[in-house]
């Protein structure tokens, strides 16, 4: 693909000159005559490169470059590469127009070939850092993908432990998902609660099968242990740097928002949000599962439990975009 180059300067014999040497070299140049008409052609059409002038009427190349950079991040585009044109020779110009962003200057009069590889010559260092960034992007997602495969493996190894709630963990990350993104949470935010979500449970590894399966209501000594897997989980993946909200959803998720759950017995805003995001998720696919101990709740029931949960159990914004998922 031919590189489109912008060249501004308000002196006629520049741009000629610029335009037959760029011209010659397979560029696509465009020649403009002041920093207002590159401003006004920069925001209908793009560019590889921009040659810009400093010494201009009316606006100079340092304010025509300050102007173009606050356009480009209002509309959310990728800064164009700039060359300043010069025919001074002072550290002062050359300090502020780095500290703009210009990759470099070019002095005027330009040598003919020299403009040819200082142009051909950036945006070759261009294309390899786009080509480099490219593939970091690429390689980033392999790792996010697999990290992804790897938590939902680990959440399906928990799940299997009981054998009435088989996808319990997938099932809590998803309604998390869907609860933060009505509730606003950015993208990222959201792929992050999904991932608290899938691995809320991961304590459970620490707890007896015999318990987890146990048919009928458990005791009180068992349900003490039961009772120990919020902080297990918590423990498990506070070894996780990379990612220190995973614990976040693993040691809160059984705190109530009247401050009566456990382990902390935390109370409204005291709770990480998205535990209390998770702990609606939770109890909704809890009753909406059958257990070793009953069936699952009819949808009447559910909706009634959640409402009267609502600023006791759970945080009342939270329990009401669950009621309208359902």
């Amino acid at each position: 693909m031919t590189e489109r180059i912008v060249v501004v300067d308000d002196d006629a014999i520049i741009l000629r000159n610029a335009d037959s040497v760029l011209s010659g070299a397979g560029f696509r140049v465009t020649c403009l005559k002041s920093g207002k008409m590159m401003l006004d052609y920069m925001d209908k059409n793009p560019a590889d490169m921009l040659l810009l002038d400093i010494r201009m009427p009316e606006m100079d190349g340092f304010e025509a470059l300050q102007a173009l950079r606050y356009r480009e991040r209002e509309a959310s585009k990728k800064a164009t590469p700039v060359i300043f044109l010069t025919a001074n020779d002072d550290g002062e110009s050359e300090t502020r127009g780095l500290s703009l962003g210009a990759m470099d200057f070019i002095r005027k009069p330009f040598v003919p070939e020299a403009l040819k590889l200082r142009v051909s010559n950036l945006l070759e260092l261009i294309r390899l850092q786009n080509d480099l960034h490219r593939e970091v992007e690429k390689k980033t997602a392999e790792l996010e993908n697999l990290s992804v495969h790897v938590v939902q493996a680990l959440a399906e190894a928990i799940d299997a432990k009981d054998n009435y709630t088989n996808g319990h963990s997938t099932r809590v990350a998803e309604y998390s998902k869907e609860i933060a993104k009505r509730y606003g949470y950015s993208p990222e935010r959201q792929e992050e609660i999904y991932m608290m979500g899938l691995l809320h449970d991961v304590g459970k590894i620490g707890i007896p099968d015999e318990i987890i399966n146990k048919p009928g209501r458990l005791t009180d000594e068992e349900f003490a242990i039961i009772k120990e897997h919020p902080e297990k989980g918590a423990k498990i993946l506070s070894s996780v740097p990379e990612m220190p909200k995973l614990a976040t959803g693993a040691r809160w998720h059984h705190e109530r928002y009247d401050g009566r759950g456990y382990p902390d017995g935390l109370k409204g805003d005291e709770i990480p949000e998205e535990a209390r995001i998770i702990a609606v998720a939770d109890a909704y696919d809890a009753m909406t599962s059958s257990r070793s101990y009953r069936e699952k709740m009819p949808v009447e029931s559910v909706i009634s439990e959640l409402k009267k949960g609502m600023g006791t159990q759970f945080d009342e914004r939270f329990a009401k975009i669950m009621l309208e998922m359902i």
